[in-house]
């Protein structure tokens, strides 16, 4: 099992153990000096602490916040736009994040530089088929002087990146699970909470599949979006090349872009964009259509069409918007929908695809306007 604590992009991971309750292989967030006391067991984490503060982070400075986040990350992962987009939706809107894409699109990258940017503390667990539950979670070791004590995992951090999440057993996958969805994880039959804006990142590659553990229908639905990574773009690719040249493409971010309790606030921000009626009925109308699919076998469920309606209202959060719009739903209509639709296995052999039948469904929908 290997977990780290953030460095800059391209520096290497520190591989230790995981520490005494408070480090759990985390790095602190931006700001916090060498003698900044760490959280203990059960004490309210940075961002709970703020929640007063973010509570009256005006709705102005929160749609700018989040324009100044994309751009900022969009500097140092050349050619990723819309997945840095769609990943900043997912965090505004409280989900998770599942990123796939082949080796070396810079998925680790984009991960570390959104904790960074976020002021954020990181950790990343390699998943492997040896982690077990107690190497993510933590457990209680017994000391002579003090008898038991709790030893806390890298999942008491702020974003955790799971790489490669499904060649780890489906014992461990479901530790993980009670953290994505519950926002607390068990150690010997105790529930020791996480902090209010725990984020998870998995990733997933689509090559080398033989001895993996697929990730079944009920925990991919808890991933709020799926990203898929592509190559970037000859002019992406050119200014990569240009900044490994000048020595600037693994030069570490500033400070955090965000003031105290303003990373807060983005968690779950999407809630203050409006949404109008016309809308609501447009997203009822595309889940119907989804289901009605003669190639589909298990359409969306009411949590799919929730996390369809944040992840677009966070969208308009991040382009400085307060209404969603339609354009909106129909961005993100692949990102949050297509990992959740089982195609039928005769419409498979035909070639049909879940983001075929999503965009088929989208236009043959009436538009609100």
């Amino acid at each position: 099992m290997t977990h780290s604590s953030p460095s800059g992009p391209g520096q290497p991971d520190r591989r230790d153990p995981p520490q005494e309750a408070g480090a759990g292989g985390t790095s602190p967030p931006a700001g916090a000096g060498p003698g900044a006391r760490e959280p203990v067991a059960g004490e309210p984490s940075g961002s709970e602490a703020v929640a007063t503060v973010a509570r009256e982070v005006p709705a102005a400075r929160l749609a700018a916040a989040a324009g100044e986040l994309a751009a900022a990350i969009e500097a140092r992962v050349l050619g990723q736009q819309e997945a840095v987009t769609v990943l900043l939706a997912a965090y505004i809107a409280g989900g998770h994040a599942l990123l796939e894409g082949l080796p070396g699109l810079g998925k680790t990258r984009l991960a570390r530089t959104f904790a960074q940017c976020l002021g954020a503390r990181f950790s990343r667990v390699q998943f492997t088929p040896d982690l077990m539950p107690a190497d993510l979670v933590g457990t209680n070791v017994f000391d002579a002087g003090a008898g038991f004590r709790l030893l806390r995992g890298p999942v008491f951090t702020d974003v955790l990146m799971a790489d490669e999440i499904n060649r780890t057993p489906p014992k461990t996958q479901s530790a993980l699970l009670e953290a994505m969805q519950e926002g607390q994880v068990t150690i010997d039959g105790e529930t020791h909470p996480l902090g209010a804006g725990f984020f998870v990142v998995a990733t997933q590659n689509p090559i080398e599949l033989e001895g993996v553990y697929p990730l079944p229908e009920a925990q991919l639905d808890r991933f709020l979006v799926r990203i898929e990574m592509s190559l970037p773009s000859r002019a992406a690719e050119l200014e990569l090349l240009r900044q490994a040249v000048a020595g600037t493409l693994d030069a570490a971010p500033g400070a955090s872009l965000l003031a105290p309790g303003e990373a807060a606030a983005l968690r779950r921000g999407s809630r203050r964009v409006h949404v109008a009626e016309e809308l609501l009925d447009y997203l009822a109308r595309l889940a119907a259509a989804s289901r009605r699919s003669p190639h589909v076998e298990l359409g969306v469920s009411p949590r799919a069409v929730l996390a369809l309606l944040e992840a677009a209202r966070a969208v308009a959060l991040i382009e400085g918007r307060e209404y969603a719009a339609p354009d909106d739903v129909k961005r993100l209509l692949v990102p949050c929908w297509a990992h959740r639709l089982i195609v039928t296995p005769e419409a498979e052999l035909e070639g049909h695809t879940p983001r075929q039948i999503l965009e088929q469904a989208a236009a043959a929908e009436p538009v609100p306007h």
